[in-house]
């Protein structure tokens, strides 16, 4: 129990399956890929039932192995897609925290643009960064002090066809010379032993660190939690916030670039980019009463600080000068806001927003909040919404007072 013979290592010997690094040796034997096919496809409630049959004719800790690899594949589709996650190996960490594809190869064509064809991946992880960089054509030394990440990240580079175009090095990142390279690319571990690192410094290395390694490089990015503070990025970095189909997924700190000293909103997958110096940032649109329509900016645009400029583009003001929602007497396509028609503003109040939907036969209700401590499936329940209408109300607050507007996406 907790060991398999393993027909790669020398006749009489075995792999302790207790050892992280070893249970994954296990998986690139004949038994253990033969086992990640069989398991490919198990859904997690037929994996005590798979386990079982398995273990009849397979060492119980080799099973328990391969079925928790095929539970992160499935968990890894949603950021690298089908095809790739199906070759591909992970951690449970390395799920988590990794970078999604597309946001991987969009930093990857902006590497690219600069010019850059060698790049040292510092806090390398599993690889994600390193794939999309390889894919562009930038040779990639990938570093992590993890004996397992590394692992696993020179099995990717082998699963996808690209162990020629990275290089996976075991090192503390803090002691590898990359003077050698066009570019470096830096992202600090952001969790640590009890979840979520909030403070810059306790990163690992700490931001600090990191952004003296970027001023030392030709080129640089490093990758930061969105909500970092903006007093903590470098004045003269180009920070960039970066949004997958509405989430905020991650900021990153640019040095190097035409654009120094600049907040850029990037919005994919369409790749949109609202852009803007420090010293020419507007200042906060004035709050006006709200017009026929409300924009709701994508979350890459807030924290970007960058909604002056959608108001500007759409002719609006805001509702509330504490409440990131811009509203128009005008529709003005954008894709940096998503547009709604209102139909509809009340006080607060249950009871007369279950009367309207009632009138309006609304019976699907998206529920929207900003600046409202009301938890949306709470109101949902309390309003009960029948018919065959749908509607989006939005509890947010309006020159102060808590307030309901009541619309539809704008046509």
């Amino acid at each position: 129990m907790g060991q398999v013979n393993d027909p790669n290592t020398p006749s009489g010997h075995e792999t302790d399956l207790g050892d992280p690094l070893a249970a994954f040796a296990a998986l690139h034997t004949e038994a253990g890929r033969a086992l990640l096919d069989e398991v490919r496809d198990v859904a997690p409630a037929q994996e005590l039932a798979a386990a079982t049959r398995l273990r009849r004719e397979h060492p119980a800790a080799l099973v328990s192995t391969a079925l928790a690899q095929a539970r992160l594949r499935q968990r890894a589709v949603a950021k690298f897609g089908a095809e790739d996650a199906a070759r591909m190996f992970f951690t449970p960490d390395g799920v988590e925290q990794s970078t999604r594809a597309s946001v991987a190869a969009h930093r990857a064509e902006s590497f690219t643009s600069l010019g850059v064809r060698s790049l040292a991946d510092l806090c390398c992880g599993i690889g994600g960064d390193a794939i999309a960089l390889a894919r562009a054509g930038i040779s990639v030394l990938a570093v992590d002090r993890s004996p397992l990440t590394c692992a696993v990240a020179r099995a990717n580079a082998e699963a996808l066809g690209l162990a020629e175009l990275i290089e996976v090095r075991e090192a503390d990142v803090t002691e590898v010379d990359t003077s050698s390279y066009d570019a470096v690319f830096v992202d600090p571990a952001r969790r640590g032993g009890r979840g979520r690192i909030f403070d810059p410094e306790a990163y690992s290395p700490p931001l600090s660190w990191a952004v003296a390694a970027a001023r030392k490089a030709p080129r640089a990015a490093l990758k930061i939690a969105p909500g970092i503070p903006h007093e903590a990025v470098p004045a003269e970095a180009e920070a960039e916030w970066i949004s997958d189909g509405g989430d905020v997924k991650e900021a990153v700190l640019w040095f190097g670039t035409d654009s120094p000293a600049s907040h850029r909103a990037t919005l994919l997958p369409g790749g949109a980019s609202l852009w803007s110096s420090l010293d020419a940032m507007l200042p906060d649109p004035e709050v006006r009463p709200v017009g026929r329509y409300l924009y709701e900016p994508d979350g890459a645009v807030i924290r970007a600080h960058l909604v002056a400029e959608v108001a500007a583009r759409v002719e609006g003001g805001l509702i509330d000068e504490t409440i990131a929602y811009v509203t128009s007497d005008e529709l003005h396509p954008t894709p940096y806001a998503v547009a709604y028609e209102i139909t509809d503003q009340l006080p607060f109040g249950v009871k007369k927003l279950k009367a309207l939907l009632r009138e309006r036969e609304v019976g699907v209700l998206t529920v929207k909040k900003r600046g409202s401590a009301v938890e949306p499936e709470e109101l949902r329940r309390k309003v009960k919404p029948q018919g065959k209408n749908a509607a989006t109300v939005f509890l947010t607050r309006v020159a102060g007072a808590p307030t309901m507007l009541i619309g539809h996406p704008a046509r």
